[in-house]
């Protein structure tokens, strides 16, 4: 598990990926800050992730941050996760609906 890569999770809806970067840098070099937007109305979701060149800035910025009030909100800072697979539910048109008995 990578633990550079930082979730930050309660973040205001005015963060974009510059304010995060810049919300972290104190801590230590940024190779990515990224807030996770709506693919349909680009609005954030109040989530992003922050990676850092090396683990002990990492572990500095959860320590610190985490629960720090920014502009009004208490931010969650963790270590990322890696993305668990979601089953395939199969949802959508259904070709054979017309043909089903009720």
């Amino acid at each position: 598990m990578d633990k550079k890569k930082l979730y930050v999770g309660n973040l205001p809806w005015s963060i974009n990926n510059d304010s995060l970067k810049e919300l972290f840098a104190s801590f230590g070099d940024i190779t990515e800050a990224i807030v996770i937007s709506d693919k349909y109305t680009g609005r954030s979701k109040g989530f992003g992730f922050v990676t850092f060149a090396d683990e002990a800035a990492a572990e500095k910025a959860v320590a610190e941050m985490s629960g720090k009030d920014v502009e009004g909100r208490k931010i969650v800072v963790n270590v990322a996760r890696p993305r668990e697979e979601r089953p395939n539910r199969g949802g959508g048109f259904r070709r054979d609906f017309n043909k089903r008995e009720f």
